[in-house]
């Protein structure tokens, strides 16, 4: 049992090319890592694991999957070449019992969780795990996951979310990288008063949180991840916003971090 309970972390990884840059999103992100206390292993829950049923990798080694396209070979070659853990695997099965968890050897480690854990942990010499998005569920059963995978936080497991909470593509301004829509920002805003607030139930019913919702979430896979983070923070959870603001008008790179005051 780990002395300190990790904190929980979501990042809005936006395109797969930050794993390459240094920009204010990837220093952020190295910037988090040195921060916190050094982790046992990594839950992930990527937005791009979004599958009709609920899996978490159980594999030794995961492959580091190139899940797009259109993108600079040098891309294609990175490789995160972090171990597994069939052991935290099996505790999650545990931990969400009676819900079937599929132990899955096919999946591995895919771009919304290696292009940030590409400048959070860049040795890659912690253990990762992704736990599926099971897009046959309501957001509340996502939440209700993080609830029953909170104690993990206290035997030294950082549980990490990767989407983001505004993503749009088909309203991106390419040509535009710092022209946010207004709608985009007041999402944004809304989400983070309501994490300030404590308001938990409001961000999990996400479409109503502004008449013009469905502009910022078109599709659940980017939001859902925030969720489970929510559901595993504690009362005495102190909440910051490490990178906050709108890429290329509708793309939110909101990174939510809780620390527990407990911490250290």
């Amino acid at each position: 049992m780990n002395a300190t309970r990790m904190p929980v972390v979501f990042v809005g990884h936006g395109s797969p090319m930050n794993t390459l840059e240094d920009n204010r999103y990837s220093r952020a992100w190295r910037s988090i890592g040195r921060s916190l206390p050094r982790p046992r292993a990594i839950l992930a829950i990527s937005a791009h694991w979004y599958v009709p049923t609920l899996a978490v990798t159980a594999m030794e080694m995961p492959r580091t999957i190139h899940d797009f396209g259109g993108f600079p070979q040098e891309l294609f070659e990175y490789r995160y070449p972090a171990p597994g853990n069939p052991t935290l695997a099996a505790r999650v099965q545990e931990l969400l019992q009676p819900l079937a968890v599929t132990a899955d050897q096919a999946w591995g480690l895919d771009h919304g969780t290696w292009s940030v854990l590409a400048h959070m942990f860049p040795e890659a010499d912690i253990p990762v795990v992704q736990l599926s998005l099971d897009r046959t569920r309501p957001s509340s059963f996502h939440y209700q996951l993080g609830r029953q995978l909170a104690s993990l936080r206290d035997e030294g497991v950082l549980i990490l979310g990767s989407g983001n909470i505004v993503h749009n593509l088909a309203a991106i301004k390419w040509d535009e990288p710092d022209a946010p829509y207004e709608w985009a920002s007041r999402f944004e805003g809304a989400v983070k008063g309501k994490l300030l607030n404590r308001d938990h139930a409001a961000l999990v019913d996400y479409r109503h949180l502004d008449p013009e919702a469905l502009s910022s979430v078109p599709t659940a896979e980017h939001y859902l991840p925030l969720l489970p983070v929510l559901g595993a923070l504690r009362d005495d959870d102190k909440i910051s916003f490490p990178v906050e603001g709108i890429h290329m008008g509708s793309l939110s790179m909101l990174t939510v971090l809780a620390e527990s005051s407990r911490a250290g």
